[in-house]
């Protein structure tokens, strides 16, 4: 503990760190106080809020509305101006880096360093007010079709202005995609002048803010011995996804130097080669097939809405929208290997890599460079991935194996799946930035061995 103080005091004494970490508190706390501002034409304080409750509840819940809801701190829910957050800016990212892939004209950007990325990100932020344009109108069908029906009696005293009147959509459609873009706004100034990186410090913050009420919740409705099992159940799963994001095989490479004196400038001398190391992680996919498996997870029970009435839905596709049954569960899991080995294949470019290493007079042991060498490097992506993603799908429905125990279904989602990857992963982040501050400074890092950083190296 004394030495955690010290730690502070160090951070602390660094001006530029200081002011960092202190603009980026502020721009969380802004980012936090839109999520409580209403669409304009909505009351929330005339909700019964125990009846709004009861009737999500009732809906059976759904893996990919909790998610949303999650990341967006609660304002999904609650009809906020920032209801949309900061997901439509992180489906154009995936959109554009999938593009790019098959465009050419997105490849070429790709090559132009720090001009070509400009360029990529313009069009990623323009994407992402074409995304929101579609989203924003199906959030407002959601509000007055879900969320907040009309129709009730007990609700309807909400709505200053009538859910179905133009002066409701247009005036709300506009400030939706303004609050995307505000969000994203916020992103890039925390990752420009503050400590982190800004979109993933908005997500992780977005999540952590219905940790305290739903653990508040737990323990009014769970014993004190079932609760120490339950703390130190979680603190095991920490620990498990700090190792699974962690994990790497490190792939040794020899640069060999140039001979000096009367050789060759071709000549290769090994007296004064350099040995480093290719991290290639075991997952190196992150929390991206748990959010395309939960996309696809969602379209069930939107089909089986659409085709059949309420009531008469089949346990199948019932099963499906539960994110805490067993097919839920086996199906999820299927989709998390399948989209983990996509992704790797289609992020990590060997062949790139290999073409690097060549360029830099870099060589595998044992390897000849070139085609050998990206066909080597493949290999290996595709075996460490295999246990990667089936770690990564067993963390995805643990929520479903606590729950079983008794865990309320608020509490068990932070047992697992998106959430507590992303927390894990942007917390080690934030963790390394600031180390890198204070060994710069000449401090002990807030972790007192190396380990962790020579991993993410």
């Amino acid at each position: 503990m004394k030495g955690f103080i010290q730690t502070l005091k160090n951070i602390w004494s660094i001006e530029e760190l200081r002011n960092k970490i202190l603009f980026t508190l502020g721009i969380l706390l802004v980012y936090r106080f839109g999520s409580y501002i209403p669409l304009p034409g909505i009351d929330l304080s005339a909700i019964n809020t125990d009846i709004l409750n009861a009737k999500g509840n009732s809906s059976g819940g759904n893996g990919f509305l909790d998610i949303l809801n999650a990341f967006t701190g609660g304002g999904f829910s609650r009809a906020s101006i920032l209801a949309l957050g900061i997901m439509p800016y992180i489906s154009a990212s995936i959109v554009v880096q999938l593009m790019g892939l098959a465009l050419p004209y997105l490849q070429k950007l790709q090559k132009e360093g720090e001009s070509g990325r400009k360029k990529i990100t313009q069009i990623t932020r323009w994407l992402t007010i074409a995304i929101c344009l579609v989203q924003a109108p199906a959030y407002l069908t959601s509000v007055t079709n879900f969320f907040l029906p009309y129709s009730d009696p007990s609700i309807s005293a909400a709505y200053i202005i009538s859910p179905n009147s133009f002066w409701f959509w247009f005036p709300s459609t506009i400030i939706l995609v303004t609050g995307t873009m505000f969000a994203m706004w916020l992103g890039e100034k925390i990752t420009d002048r503050g400590i982190g990186n800004g979109i993933s410090l908005l997500i992780m913050v977005g999540i952590m803010a219905d940790l305290p009420r739903s653990f508040v919740s737990e323990v009014q409705l769970q014993s004190g011995i079932f609760i120490l099992f339950e703390i130190i159940a979680f603190l095991a799963v920490i620990l498990v996804s700090v190792i699974l994001v962690q994990a790497v095989r490190q792939v040794p490479v020899q640069y060999v130097g140039r001979a000096q004196g009367g050789r060759s400038n071709y000549m290769k001398t090994f007296t004064n080669t350099v040995r480093q190391y290719i991290p290639l992680k075991v997952n190196a996919a992150g929390v991206m097939p748990i959010i395309f498996a939960q996309a696809i997870m969602f379209l069930p029970g939107v089909l089986a809405n659409a085709i059949y009435n309420e009531g008469n839905i089949p346990r199948f596709f019932q099963d499906l929208s539960n994110p805490f049954s067993f097919t839920y569960c086996v199906v999820f899991g299927i989709l998390i290997i399948i989209f983990t080995f996509f992704y790797t294949a289609v992020t990590i470019p060997v062949n790139q890599m290999a073409e690097d290493l060549r360029r830099n007079e870099g060589i595998i042991p044992r390897v000849k460079p070139g085609m050998e060498t990206a066909n080597f490097l493949d290999d290996i992506l595709s075996k460490i991935t295999l246990p990667g993603s089936i770690f990564l799908a067993l963390l995805a429905i643990l929520p479903a194996v606590v729950h079983l125990f008794g865990v309320s279904s608020s509490m068990a989602l932070f047992f697992g799946g998106t959430s507590l990857i992303i927390l894990v992963g942007v917390t080690l982040d934030t963790i390394q930035q600031i180390n890198t501050y204070l060994l710069n400074h000449h401090y002990d890092g807030m972790m007192q061995t190396d380990r962790i950083n020579k991993r993410m190296a």
